[in-house]
């Protein structure tokens, strides 16, 4: 139990901590066994910030588990009670750092999508390496995604959708670019519908978006696919 504002905050079953899963050492954890119904189609949402994006979507798709995971520990608290007073019982939030959540424990072919909204854009050249999205990190998400999997990205961050489309470009044997499609939880106007998406519209910042479709076999993308989109 923890506070807010003034406003108290359950975690209760919804989330997790690093502690509560086993050390990498013991082997790859599957996440799907938190779940009632593991055998549901699999999600992950990496920065999941409080919540919005999986509270929207996770009521739509009711046969689908989600994964949600936070590393700034104040949001992880307040999406996992938010979610929680829902009673969405397919979703779970963990507070953890999500890259090494990925290469140390997450099994091969798990996941149907990973969504990753809005992610910090580190601007400065010497945290560039904080970034979610690195030669590194693309054949993990590779790995975890089942077979024509999906890894969705929106920013509103010039210099960070460069850094995507290189860094796709660069993994085409991994992944193909295909137009970004906004889930129907989204509202009129808006890619994904998130707290970030919401304020950054009102300044009028425009959002980049692309879908990054898992590949079995090397096929050069068409980096003219990922699409821009603006606030209406």
């Amino acid at each position: 139990m923890d506070t807010s504002r003034g406003k108290t905050l359950v975690v209760g079953a919804i989330g997790l901590n690093q502690s509560q899963i086993p050390p990498h050492a013991a082997g790859p954890f599957d996440p799907r066994t938190l779940f009632a119904t593991p055998t549901n189609a699999f999600e992950i949402e990496i920065g999941s910030g409080k919540g919005t994006f999986l509270v929207q979507q996770a009521v739509r798709q009711t046969e689908t588990n989600f994964l949600g995971i936070e590393w700034t520990a104040e949001f992880w608290r307040y999406a996992a009670d938010r979610i929680r007073r829902r009673e969405l019982s397919n979703v779970k939030l963990l507070h953890t750092d999500a890259t090494e959540f990925f290469r140390f424990w997450l099994p091969d072919q798990i996941a149907g999508v990973i969504h990753l909204y809005f992610s910090d854009p580190w601007p400065k050249t010497r945290h560039h390496k904080r970034r979610v999205i690195q030669d590194e990190t693309l054949p993990h998400f590779h790995r975890v995604l089942a077979v024509g999997g999906e890894l969705r990205l929106v920013t509103d961050h010039v210099d960070l959708w460069k850094w995507y489309q290189d860094h796709a470009a660069r993994h085409a044997n991994l992944f193909a670019i295909k137009p970004f499609v906004s889930p129907d939880s989204a509202g009129l106007g808006e890619v994904v519908g998130t707290n970030f998406e919401r304020k950054f519209a009102r300044q009028g910042r425009p959002f980049m978006a692309m879908t990054l479709v898992k590949l079995e076999l090397p096929v050069a993308p068409d980096s003219s696919l990922a699409s821009t989109v603006s606030p209406s």
